[in-house]
């Protein structure tokens, strides 16, 4: 697994995660839990990963949805 989108947003983990279920991209969202125990003061980011295979497809469609700025450096 491979992280595409790191993020303390979680607005912009909800849209991601949105447009890579049309895409019909497969994600896990990690660190979830920690993000909501550090109290949502904004210090620990979530995690979108996507399998090896996806990341083309996933960055693909996420930058068409107009994420481009929230993406993982490559």
């Amino acid at each position: 697994m491979k992280a595409v989108i790191r993020t303390t947003d979680p607005v912009v983990v909800s849209f991601a995660s949105s447009v890579l279920d049309e895409a019909g991209v497969q994600y896990l969202v990690l660190d979830t839990n920690a993000s909501i125990v550090e109290g949502s003061i904004g210090i620990l980011p979530q995690r979108l990963t996507v399998a090896e295979d996806d990341v083309g497809r996933a960055r693909t469609a996420l930058a068409a949805a107009g994420l481009r700025d929230e993406l993982e450096a490559s």
